[in-house]
């Protein structure tokens, strides 16, 4: 790393969300901790008109000429860095679609997430906000980015994620919200939650990965664990990069690599992590078994791969959000403890 920060501490107060308050822990001792950004290209734009803009009010117009050369496709990383390093390799966390790395941050009712608890376990963290979204930054569509973005309703994570049960599930009034039974997600963080929500593209799916390879050739040797849509993400460019990528964490991944490149990842061990109420929703069934012929075929090619669905280990009522759950850290530990079954942590 380039950049070189004195050693930091910092306490961790009690988290305070709907939740209440959480037994306070040590401090966390930091040997460095700071943001970048990798990726993009530059790109040129011509034949737009030139406009007078007024960019607040009462001030004077200013002349803005659209034309020129604009940077698109960067990617925001923050990382954190233990004093007392223990992970095998830095940590990667990637997000799912509509998301940006606050996922991994805190629980939507202020409990303690994954970014928190693999830090304090001794893991090197590295967090992102994929192209297009969150602190990366938008570009012009449909001149750079084709088509438009993505917009989520309040209802619909909570009909699609498994929080609720299923279409009509969702009520703008929180008491007549219909969870589905034995739910883990925290109820009274929902409304919370659908504020982390933000506009994403099915048309950028390149730049994200063009990005993300970008940050493993900068951080790893590494570990990558990700999410949803970020599934087609984690194993394409561990695929592109299968040198430097120690092991995959696939938390019910929504889309696979390359099934021809297979091969390519016979020497990465891959963990796949699935929810609850699977069976009762209408396309996670077929979701989860396209990624797990997907593992069947990393397994054939010499790989190693295990497959765990919570509910079959007494881990019961997760969402599609397993990082948000109210046993969210218990997930997490059941990572934790699969890297270090792997040799990956000291």
């Amino acid at each position: 790393m380039k950049r070189h920060i004195l050693a930091a501490a910092f306490g961790l107060a009690c988290s305070l969300g709907a939740a209440g308050a959480q037994p306070a822990q040590e401090p966390i001792s930091l040997r460095a901790m700071g943001s970048f950004h990798v990726g993009g290209k530059l790109v040129e734009l011509s034949g737009r008109p030139v406009k007078d803009v007024v960019f607040t009010p009462g001030g004077t117009p200013a002349r803005v000429d659209p034309n020129g050369t604009y940077q698109t496709g960067q990617m925001y990383v923050q990382y954190f860095l233990p004093q007392n390093e223990r992970g095998g390799a830095p940590l990667l966390l990637w997000h799912g679609g509509g998301m940006t790395g606050v996922n991994y941050e805190s629980t939507p009712d202020g409990r303690q997430g994954w970014l928190e608890f693999f830090l304090r376990k001794g893991w090197s963290v590295y967090n992102s906000d994929a192209v297009e979204r969150g602190r990366s930054g938008w570009a012009m569509y449909p001149d750079v980015i084709p088509g438009e973005p993505v917009f989520l309703t309040t209802a619909n994570p909570f009909e699609r994620f498994r929080i609720g049960a299923g279409a009509g599930s969702y009520d703008g009034d929180p008491a007549k919200r219909k969870f589905l039974p034995g739910s883990q997600f925290p109820a009274e963080g929902y409304d919370n939650f659908v504020k982390q929500i933000v506009p994403r593209w099915t048309s950028t799916d390149q730049m994200i990965i063009d990005a993300y390879i970008a940050e493993v050739d900068k951080v790893c040797p590494c570990v990558i664990a990700f999410h949803s849509q970020s599934g087609q993400f984690g194993f394409k460019v561990a695929q592109a990069r299968p040198d430097k990528v120690k092991a995959l964490i696939a938390v019910e991944p929504a889309g696979i690599g390359d099934p021809a490149k297979a091969a390519a990842l016979k020497d990465v061990p891959v963990l796949m992590v699935f929810g609850d109420h699977i069976e009762q929703d209408a396309r996670w069934p077929t979701i989860r078994k396209t990624a797990t012929d997907f593992g069947d075929k990393i397994s054939a090619a010499g790989g190693s791969v295990e497959v765990v669905n919570l509910p079959t280990v007494g881990i019961k009522g997760n969402s599609h959000m397993l990082m948000m759950d109210k046993n969210n850290l218990e997930v997490a530990q059941l990572i934790q403890d699969w890297l270090a079954k792997k040799g990956l942590y000291k």
